[in-house]
């Protein structure tokens, strides 16, 4: 009884098999992010992004954190516009450029982000993707900094995956985990 109901599970599982050729632009991403800063700051993020067409797609998030040892919250909120050229059928150069806003709590001065960056996204393996970008990051509050930002994705199946993030910028570490959903 028991080996029939694994064998009818897994031949139910084979349609949902991941296609690796396929980089989707069209996704919903929730997840924990932390911000190894000084000082450090953690929470819950959701992040999106919609293929206008097969070169541009739009994207954005929104992530609600707590800096740790003090009694201020942090919000952030961004939107961006991104291009892809496909340079072979599993890999895509990407360019992007995003408007981010950082919310403070308690009379903190809210700064206006402005970022771009440049990179590759590449399936890699059967069920695997990553990419990689180089950035620019710039406020009105402080100078500008260069960043690396690299990431993975396993997917399940053709909607389900799970995404893992980092983002290196003047000594300062922001790491993304979570599920997506791609359609």
């Amino acid at each position: 009884m028991k080996v029939t109901l694994i064998t009818l599970a897994l031949a139910a599982a084979i349609p949902l098999a991941a296609n690796a050729d396929e980089l989707s632009y069209n996704y919903l991403e929730a997840g924990y992010s932390l911000y190894n800063t000084n000082p450090d700051a953690e929470g819950a993020t959701l992040n999106g992004s919609f293929a206008i067409n097969d070169n541009f797609h739009v994207f954005g998030g929104y992530s609600k954190l707590d800096i740790d040892n003090t009694p201020v919250d942090l919000d952030l909120w961004n939107i961006g516009l991104g291009y892809r050229y496909g340079l072979n059928a599993s890999t895509d150069l990407l360019v992007r450029g995003a408007y981010e806003k950082a919310n403070l709590d308690h009379g903190f001065r809210d700064p206006d982000i402005w970022r771009g960056e440049a990179g590759v996204r590449s399936v890699l393996a059967d069920r695997l993707e990553g990419w990689a970008l180089a950035g620019y990051e710039d406020t009105d509050v402080a100078s500008g900094d260069v960043y690396g930002k690299v990431g993975l994705q396993y997917k399940f199946t053709k909607t389900w995956g799970l995404v893992a993030e980092a983002k290196f910028i003047d000594g300062d570490e922001q790491y993304f985990i979570g599920p997506r959903m791609s359609f």
